[in-house]
């Protein structure tokens, strides 16, 4: 009990978390995901992103989180990530159900809250299944193909590529405070919660050094941008054709297409089969 307790408050570390984040967003260059058009995958979460809240078929809805499940497996997502959407998600349909009970419900309210985070979960996986296999590059073009401001596509890229920066940077803050301070002993249980508590509290302190930091930051890079001629590079139709020149949909594109409207297809037929 000591070693699997000490095993688990040993990955709430920020170098684990600063890991899982950075892999999420960085890390799924090679899959099959990543390898799409991003048109395709913008299009495709429009779809199952959408689509699931107007649903109320359970039969349907668990044939599209199987499909969605499959998907972010072949995403490769960062088990963080996981981990934190089967705890949002489910956590908040177990407390509906408690509170449906506490006000007078009984087992009925159990289909409607399936129903509901069945919904929740397809959108949440279609989510992080589309984000974490575009790059920021990918997902800029995508944006700027479909006609999204330039700025508003730009933001997206630049917020995607700063985020390495700001977890370099608030890393350097939670030492900065961590040479300043005295830890708690953490040779026992007792302690790993006092020190688990003691990060959380340096994690507090850190954000507003954090957002200082960052402003500065900001307008050294805005300023960079406009020596840099990154207004005029924007309006321009030529650089916008070299950056949308390397969007092409391929044969992969087609399948991926193909096996998805089969598979919305089948959990449709299937659902109706079930109905009669």
């Amino acid at each position: 009990m000591h070693k699997l307790t000490e095993n688990i408050l040993d990955k709430f570390s920020m170098d684990y978390l600063r890991n899982q984040v950075l892999k999420n967003a960085y890390g799924n260059d090679d899959t099959v995901i990543a390898r799409l058009d991003p048109r395709i995958l913008l299009v495709w979460y429009l779809v199952f992103g959408l689509v699931p809240w107007f649903l109320r078929d359970v039969v349907l809805l668990l044939g599209l989180f199987v499909f969605v499940v499959l998907t972010t497996r072949a995403a490769r997502i960062a088990p963080l990530i996981l981990f934190l959407f089967c705890v949002g998600v489910f956590s908040q349909t177990g407390y509906l159900f408690i509170a449906a009970l506490f006000f007078g419900g009984d087992t009925t309210t159990i289909a409607p809250l399936l129903v509901m985070t069945l919904k929740v979960a397809v959108v949440s996986l279609a989510s992080i299944t589309v984000f974490s296999g575009l790059d920021p590059d990918r997902l800029a073009n995508g944006l700027l193909w479909f006609g999204c401001p330039d700025q508003l596509s730009f933001s997206i890229s630049f917020a995607y590529r700063i985020l390495p920066v700001l977890m370099e940077e608030f890393q350097n803050i939670l030492l900065s405070y961590r040479l300043r301070s005295n830890p708690p002993d953490k040779s026992h249980l007792i302690g790993k919660i006092r020190y688990l508590c003691y990060q959380v509290l340096l994690v507090i302190q850190a954000f507003y050094p954090l957002m200082l930091n960052t402003a500065k930051r900001s307008r050294t890079t805005v300023e960079a941008l406009e020596i840099k001629g990154y207004r005029y590079a924007l309006k321009n139709p030529k650089v916008r054709r070299m950056k949308l020149a390397m969007l092409k949909v391929t044969k992969r594109d087609g399948i991926f297409v193909l096996i998805s409207a089969f598979w919305m297809a089948g959990s449709i037929l299937v659902s109706r089969i079930v109905l009669l």
